[in-house]
């Protein structure tokens, strides 16, 4: 790791970085996101570089895979533009904003200075914003807050889906793997009595909890910390699992990611005794 300032071209920076140089900023916020574009711009251009040798045709596993690898590389590199923190989550530099509010509500109270990659920073102020705005959906004529970490329903086919079901009268249903609690929020909405939402994650308990409270469905909703079923037994199981089996490389990423399709697969298979 070394000192960087204003006066680091970006050429020079995008060869640190890639030959395993951390560069811990000294100059003005501004200046550094604008690096931090620099540095995006080539590493993508030398993703986008033809590839020398073999012509076999890859197959799509094939193609996915070193999709992967890309992104792998492009986090890999972009994050070594770090930012340090004080005590409080603040950071001194020339044009800072105030990261106080998203850090604490990403990583809790701070216990001591730290540093962290301006593209972590970039991503908790952007969890930040979405958690106060809310996301709109159309179904709940309502808002539903994701917190950091949790995966956000900004896609609504599947909550459409839950929102159009032909719905006997029910007294009970459950949310396997409720997040930010949203299909528990359309099930209570559509009149069903009682509803039990469940998920392993502490930041989505939290999330869904705090839905609830915010839509007055704390008294329908019951959130419990679950892997997959809680005891007993209902006349409907709803679960939007993540669908693409490959491992997750950040907590958010376990919403689309999962291994072995290990949520799907134990979902199916529990689903009959429950």
């Amino acid at each position: 790791m070394q000192a960087a300032d204003d006066t680091l071209p970006a050429d020079v920076a995008y060869r640190l970085v890639c030959e395993g140089t951390a560069l811990l900023w000294r100059g003005d916020f501004h200046n550094a996101r604008q690096l931090l574009q620099a540095l995006a711009r080539r590493v993508d251009r030398k993703a986008k570089a033809p590839a020398s040798g073999g012509s076999a045709v890859a197959s799509p596993a094939e193609h996915f895979h070193q999709h992967r690898q890309v992104q792998g590389r492009r986090a890999r590199l972009l994050g070594m533009l770090l930012i340090e923190l004080d005590a409080s989550h603040g950071a001194a530099l020339r044009r800072a904003p105030d990261l106080r509010m998203a850090c604490t509500e990403a990583w809790g109270e701070a216990d001591g200075p730290s540093v962290t990659s301006l593209r972590e920073l970039q991503a908790l102020v952007g969890a930040h914003e979405w958690r106060k705005k809310g996301v709109w959906i159309p179904a709940l004529n309502s808002s539903i807050h994701p917190h950091y970490g949790v995966f956000s329903p900004v896609r609504g086919e599947y909550l459409d889906l839950v929102a159009q079901a032909p719905l006997p009268t029910l007294e009970h249903a459950v949310d396997v793997g409720t997040g930010t609690g949203v299909l528990a929020a359309l099930l209570a909405r559509r009149g069903v009595k009682r509803v039990t939402a469940t998920d392993v994650d502490g930041r989505a308990l939290t999330c869904a909890c705090e839905n609830m409270e915010r839509l007055a469905l704390a008294g329908v909703v019951q959130v419990v910390r679950a892997d997959l079923f809680p005891p007993g037994r209902a006349p409907l199981l709803v679960c939007n699992p993540p669908w693409v089996p490959a491992r997750p490389t950040s907590p958010v990423e376990g919403a689309v990611y999962d291994e072995g399709s290990r949520m799907l697969r134990g979902f199916l298979a529990g689903l009959a005794a429950h």
